[in-house]
Formats: C-alpha cells, sequence, structure tokens
C-alpha cells in the first residue's frame, strides 16, 4: 500500500489484514447504530409538523415584528433581577467553591484517601445537573422567586469552579512552596504566601468566565418561576404576545453581548 507524502514521494508499506478489517468493522458498527438511531428518531418524528415548520416559524417572525418597544418600561426590573442572579450567584459559589478545590488538590488535601474523594463528588454533582434543573427543583422546595434562581446558578456553579482551581492549585510551582515552609512558616502562611498568589490570576479569569456564563443561564431561570427576565418572556409566550417576546429576546442578546465584551475585557486586563 503507498501512502503519498508531502514532497509528493510515495512510501510503500505493508497492508495489514487483521488491521484493515478491523477498521472495516468499527465503519460497519458505528454504520448500523447510526441508522439504528436514526429511525428511532424518524418513528418517534411526526414529520408532518417539521415540514410545516418554515411557514410557522415565517408566520410567528411576522407577528414578531415590529417589536413592542413601549413594554421596555417593564422589563428594566426583571433585567435586574437577572444580573443580580448571575452575580451574587456566582460569589456565592466562589465562596463554596474555593475550600472545595483546596480539598480537592492533591497537593493541599488533608487526606487524599477520604477527605479529596468527597470533594471530588461534590464538584461532579454540582456540574452534572444543569442549572434550569436545580432551580426547577428549588422553586418547588423553597417556592418561586429571584432567590430559588440564585441558588440554583450557585450550585450548578460549585463543581466549574472548583475544578478549574483544584486544577490550577497542583500546578502551581512546588518550589515557591519549598522555600517558604523552609523558612519555619505554618501550613496556613504557606497558603498564604506560596499557594494564593500563584493561582489568583487563574481564580480571577475563572471568576470573570464563569460570571459571563451565569449571566446566560440565568435568563432562561425564570421559565421554571426562578425570577428574573424568562418570567417576562414566558408570560409573553404564553399570551402569544410576539412583539414583546421579540423585544424581550433582542434584549437578552444585548445582555449577552455587553457580559462578553467585559468578560473579555477584564480577562485580557488579568492575562
Amino acid at each position: 500500500m503507498a501512502i503519498s507524502t508531502k514532497n509528493g514521494t510515495k512510501v510503500w508499506q505493508r497492508r495489514d489484514r487483521n488491521g484493515q478489517l478491523k477498521v472495516w468493522a468499527m465503519w460497519l458498527v458505528g454504520t448500523a447504530i447510526f441508522m439504528w438511531s436514526w429511525q428511532q428518531i424518524s418513528d418517534a418524528t411526526t414529520w408532518a409538523f417539521f415540514w410545516d415548520a418554515p411557514r410557522i416559524a415565517a408566520d410567528i417572525g411576522g407577528r414578531a415584528m415590529p417589536p413592542r418597544w413601549g413594554y421596555m418600561d417593564k422589563l428594566w426590573a426583571p433585567l435586574w433581577d437577572t444580573l443580580n442572579i448571575a452575580t451574587l450567584g456566582t460569589v456565592l459559589a466562589l465562596m463554596m467553591a474555593v475550600p472545595v478545590a483546596f480539598l480537592a488538590a492533591r497537593n493541599t488535601t488533608p487526606s487524599a484517601m477520604f477527605i479529596r474523594p468527597i470533594a471530588l463528588l461534590i464538584i461532579v454533582s454540582s456540574r452534572s445537573i444543569n442549572s434550569l434543573i436545580w432551580a426547577l427543583l428549588l422553586v418547588k422546595i423553597i417556592g418561586p422567586g429571584i432567590f430559588a434562581g440564585l441558588i440554583a446558578i450557585a450550585i450548578r456553579s460549585i463543581g466549574f469552579c472548583a475544578k478549574l482551581l483544584y486544577e490550577a492549585i497542583e500546578e502551581i510551582d512546588e518550589s515557591q512552596v519549598e522555600a517558604i515552609a523552609a523558612t519555619g512558616a505554618g501550613r496556613w502562611q504557606v497558603m498564604a504566601y506560596g499557594i494564593l498568589p500563584q493561582i489568583m490570576p487563574a481564580f480571577a479569569g475563572i471568576s470573570v468566565f464563569r460570571w459571563d456564563i451565569n449571566l446566560r443561564e440565568s435568563t432562561v431561570l425564570g421559565l421554571v418561576g426562578a425570577g428574573g427576565i424568562g418570567l417576562q418572556l414566558q408570560g409573553s409566550l404564553n399570551t402569544l404576545a410576539w412583539p414583546q417576546v421579540s423585544l424581550i429576546l433582542i434584549l437578552i442578546l444585548l445582555a449577552v453581548v455587553v457580559s462578553e465584551w467585559v468578560s473579555a475585557k477584564v480577562r485580557g486586563a488579568i492575562i
């Protein structure tokens, strides 16, 4: 079997029959799985609605234009609530993620056999459930409102922040820690002067990045009753007030663009 290189010359290699059979078997199995999955999706799909979707989308788009600009006065308070949910949820998550990260990092955990697995379980549990599901559960437990959305954002963010932070802790320069420990410094002094200065840039970057994500996620928490501008969106959808829906979507888009710009500027200043 000939293989062409970058300069055009051919390099002859012996054909491995078993290797080729394995490759073709993998392709065959992959194709069979794809076709079976597509058949299951096709059987569960009402194709009449699918083919009619462009007409329906065009009809809704026509009803949504122009946006109802006069409805803006009722959106400033929900938008402010959304900003508060994202910001306070991020702060609360960071307060809980920092100790979890130190307990999860191999070089700072008090016990790699007992405490570290618990910290990793907290991280995985937090990251495995979407904030919308957390909000849905919390609305049932503590009732609808902004507080449920704030807690949902915080719980969801703990795992994300703690994972990135404990990885940053494990990648620190140990020579600086050893130098401070050699002076007779205690455990907390070593952490304050040997570890924290090294992870502060990563901590700041993680904080801003997660805040940017939380602002996007908090815009839809109102769909399950967790407050914010999503609550206005849900109300407008239920009443088929499409001009209001288009205005809310434009406002959400602008908020996300501004948060992305702020996040990029802050991360650029940190880095």
